[in-house]
């Protein structure tokens, strides 16, 4: 079950990359970050409140909560970079460097979680690096006004891998539901706190409406999405579940053609389908 669920985290992380660029075209992407953390706060405490999840909530132990703290933490950060990065870049410059957060999150399950490593996988992590490489392209006469958001998207990568990691030790022993429940908590005092510090806050003034509801849609995707995620990595491979939840580019590639009118040049085609065919490989290999 732990695979379907996977894919379940794959198809919905798809549909927010989308949702969340319609919401940051005018809106500051911090406060955006925040305002849809709301929204995965509340859906993910329903679901604990739905199961019954809350009466572990006591018999948390202390190493366990502290690495959820840190795993939200590093959720938050990647956030953060992540909207800038879209609200800077194409959906189809951002998402495939974001996605590649799979080749570091797989050395550091090697080295900290003592998976193991096939030579199948290997050749995956190659393919998906020269995938990403092949879709990062300048368009032809567009200016490169938002040049800043290629480290922001490498910011997202880095901190997405190190959710993953800390999320896995962090699910040791507490259901998937309220571990994704705490760690959005600290997730959304991380992000407020970033809007009081650069002072975004005056900015709740004057919301656009359409964008706000873009950005809940996108956070209840988002709560779904993270709810699927740690179900699989509660019971799977760290090292399987986050491949199948990078495919997610498939399903983000496919509704901005229909609902942004982006469009893949041959040369990112070809990039998005070694990362697609270095994913299967890691995989099934």
């Amino acid at each position: 079950m732990w695979i379907l669920f996977a894919f379940g985290s794959a198809v919905f992380a798809g549909l927010t990359a989308i949702l969340a660029k319609c919401g940051v075209r005018r809106m500051d992407s911090t406060l955006a970050t925040a305002i849809r953390t709301i929204v995965v706060l509340m859906f993910s405490w329903l679901m604990v409140f739905l199961t019954g999840a809350q009466s572990g909530l006591a018999a948390v132990e202390g190493r366990v909560m502290l690495f959820l703290v840190l795993s939200g933490l590093a959720t938050g950060a990647s956030w953060l970079c992540y909207f800038k990065a879209l609200q800077l870049g194409d959906v189809n410059k951002v998402t495939p460097i974001d996605k590649s957060s799979t080749v570091l999150t797989i050395l550091l399950a090697f080295f900290l979680l003592h998976e193991p490593v096939s030579g199948g996988k290997v050749l995956g992590i190659v393919c998906i690096g020269a995938g990403t490489f092949l879709m990062i392209e300048k368009k032809p006469g567009q200016e490169e006004q938002s040049g800043l958001w290629l480290p922001y998207a490498l910011g997202s990568a880095l901190f997405a891998s190190l959710t993953a990691i800390l999320g896995k030790l962090g699910v040791s022993g507490v259901d998937s539901n309220l571990a994704t429940a705490i760690r959005t908590g600290v997730v959304l005092v991380m992000a407020w706190a970033m809007v009081l510090i650069t002072g975004k806050a005056a900015l709740l003034k004057t919301l656009p409406r359409e964008e706000l509801s873009f950005l809940c849609l996108s956070g209840l995707s988002t709560g779904a999405s993270w709810l699927c995620y740690y179900r699989a990595l509660q019971d799977g491979f760290a090292s399987v579940v986050v491949p199948i939840d990078k495919l997610s580019i498939l399903v983000t590639v496919a509704f901005s053609a229909l609902a942004l009118h982006e469009r893949l040049s041959r040369k990112a085609g070809l990039g998005l389908a070694l990362i697609t065919g270095g994913t299967l490989f890691m995989l099934w290999l």
